[in-house]
């Protein structure tokens, strides 16, 4: 038997914290892009802030806590180096996306879901996504 000081896997597996990290963006073309990060899958991470002026970067990202205020009212990104103007985290493992066969909009929760490929465009031009400098 195993002792933790903390949170112990288990406090996590039953939603003791919030073990999901959601991201929301736009690519040039207007699609969205949403990104979800498992904490407990060791395979974590996620660019907060791409390349750029300092001045323009987001620092007040913490973990844990949601920000949905990274769009003004044009529908401009408040903090341009900023990469997902939308981060909400959550105990649960949710799934969107598009059917499609109909176009419907779907959301899963704690179900496993293969997105088809080449059904978008790729979210940086032409470089595929984990091939973006992080």
């Amino acid at each position: 038997m195993s002792y933790y000081i903390g949170t112990s896997p288990q406090d996590v597996l039953d939603g003791f914290i919030k073990r999901y990290m959601y991201g929301l963006r736009r690519n040039e073309d207007g699609e969205l892009y949403l990104i979800r990060i498992d904490q407990l899958s060791g395979d974590v991470g996620a660019t907060i802030n791409d390349l750029g002026v300092a001045a323009e970067n987001f620092l007040d990202f913490e973990e844990g806590i949601d920000y949905l205020e990274g769009i003004d009212e044009t529908h401009d990104k408040v903090n341009d180096n900023l990469r997902y103007p939308q981060i909400r985290w959550d105990g649960r493992s949710l799934q969107y996306f598009i059917d499609p066969s109909d176009g419907q909009f779907i959301q899963r929760i704690s179900q496993a879901y293969t997105t088809p490929d080449n059904i978008s465009s790729p979210g940086y031009g032409d470089i595929p996504e984990n091939q973006v400098i992080k």
